[in-house]
């Protein structure tokens, strides 16, 4: 097989979601796997589609308070009174636990980050436990 023929192969082959996810808990188990599939299959669509009003089908970098909020949001829908105490049991209780979710992701090519991109940028974007209080359910 030659290289054009690999790449492509490469290309075609599944990721495996599952045991990058499980690598990642190996590395870092500070959170749960629901806390990263959260952000994986529901917070990023969430955050572009219904937070930032991308349309289907376009792509644009986020920044780290775009998904800290578009993750607070969708947590208050998803979870109403009970978001807080779902992040708690994930292990999240910052904004920067976010940022550090999403950077073991990045590291293993689950999401991609520009060059400037830093887990710093998710710091103290605000406070989790005010942020998810029951009286901001709608």
């Amino acid at each position: 097989m030659d290289e054009q023929q690999h790449n492509q192969a490469e290309q075609e082959d599944p990721i495996d979601v599952e045991g990058l996810l499980l690598q990642v808990r190996r590395k870092d188990s500070r959170y749960r796997a629901a806390a990263y599939h959260f952000v994986l299959f529901q917070g990023i669509e969430y955050t572009l589609r219904r937070y930032l009003g991308v349309p289907q089908g376009q792509f644009r970098h986020m920044n780290g308070r775009e998904i800290c909020e578009g993750l607070r949001e969708l947590a208050l829908e998803e979870f109403g009174p009970l978001a807080r105490d779902v992040w708690a049991w994930w292990g999240v209780n910052t904004t920067r636990d976010w940022g550090d979710i999403v950077f073991n992701l990045i590291e293993v090519g689950l999401l991609h980050a520009q060059d400037d991109d830093r887990p710093e940028h998710f710091d103290n974007i605000y406070d989790v436990d005010e942020a998810l209080s029951p009286a901001r359910v709608r």
